[in-house]
C-alpha cells in the first residue's frame, strides 16, 4: 500500500557531503555485525550466510546513494532516516534468513521474534522524529515503506519455510509487490492514497500475525488460523485502496 508523498519540510539546512551519508552509513555496520553474527551461530546456517548478509547491506547502502534527495534537510541522511536505517541494520539478518529459508528450531525462532519486534516497535520513531526535526521527506517515507515490505516478505518466507502455514502465507508479503506490479499495467493505481489509520493498523497486523505463528508456544492450526485472518485484512486492505484509486481516476 502507498501512502501519500510526505511534503518535505521548508526547513533546510546546507546539503550534506557524499561523505557524511557515506558515515552514516558505515555507523550502522556494528549493529548489523552485532545481530547477524549471535544469528548465525544461534540458527546454525552456513557459511554462505555470512556473504549474504554484507551483500544485502550493501545493496542497501547503494539504493540509499542512488535515491537519497542531494536537497535533503539535516546533515547526513537525516535524523528521520538514521532512525530507519538503524531498524533496518537491526533486522537485516532476519532478511538474509530468509535467503535461505530453512526450518528454524525454537531458540531460532524466539530469537527473529524478538529482533523483529524491536525493528517494528521503533516503527513509529522515525516518523515523530521527522516531524520534530523538520526533515520530512517522500524519500523517508518510501524507505520506511519499503523496509517494512521487506521485513513481511522475509517473515512470510520464514512461516511458510517453518511449516506453521502453507505457500499461501507467501500472498502476505507478496501483496505490495503484486500492487506495484498492477500499477504498471493500470496507471490509476499510482496516484496518492489519503492518510489513512485503518491501513497503518493492517501493517501492523501483518507483522503481528507472522510473529504470533512464529512463536513455538503456537499450536500450529491457531497458527495457521491467525495468519489466515491477517490474509483477509490485508486483502480486504488492499481491495479498499484499489477501489479508491479506481474511482477517483474516473
Amino acid at each position: 500500500m502507498r501512502p501519500p508523498a510526505t511534503p518535505t519540510s521548508a526547513i533546510r539546512a546546507p546539503t550534506p557531503s557524499k561523505g557524511s551519508v557515506g558515515a552514516d552509513l558505515v555507523a550502522a555496520v556494528p549493529v548489523v555485525v552485532a545481530v547477524a553474527a549471535p544469528t548465525w551461530w544461534l540458527i546454525g546456517r552456513p557459511a554462505s550466510y555470512l556473504v549474504v548478509v554484507p551483500v544485502l547491506y550493501l545493496a542497501l547502502a547503494s539504493m540509499i546513494l542512488r535515491w537519497l534527495p542531494a536537497d535533503r534537510a539535516g546533515p547526513g541522511i537525516g535524523a528521520a532516516n538514521r532512525v530507519t536505517l538503524f531498524r533496518a541494520a537491526l533486522a537485516l539478518p532476519v532478511l538474509a534468513l530468509a535467503v535461505q529459508p530453512l526450518g528454524l528450531g525454537i531458540g531460532a525462532r524466539w530469537w527473529v521474534i524478538v529482533v523483529s519486534t524491536v525493528a517494528m516497535i521503533l516503527d513509529g520513531v522515525d516518523g515523530r522524529v521527522a516531524r520534530r526535526t523538520g526533515t520530512s521527506s517522500a524519500f523517508g517515507a518510501r524507505f520506511d515503506m519499503e523496509f517494512d515490505a521487506a521485513l513481511i516478505m522475509a517473515l512470510s518466507l520464514l512461516v511458510w519455510a517453518g511449516g506453521m502455514a502453507g505457500p499461501w502465507v507467501l500472498l502476505i508479503g507478496l501483496m505490495r509487490y503484486a500492487f506495484v506490479a498492477a500499477a504498471w499495467v493500470v496507471p490509476a493505481l499510482n496516484g496518492d492514497l489519503p492518510e489513512s489509520l485503518r491501513r497503518k493498523v493492517v501493517c501492523v497486523v501483518q507483522g503481528v500475525v507472522l510473529l504470533v505463528a512464529l512463536g513455538p508456544i503456537i499450536p500450529g492450526p491457531m497458527a495457521t488460523f491467525v495468519v489466515a485472518a491477517g490474509l483477509v485484512t490485508l486483502t480486504y486492505s488492499f481491495a479498499v485502496d484499489v477501489l479508491w484509486l479506481l474511482r477517483v481516476r474516473r
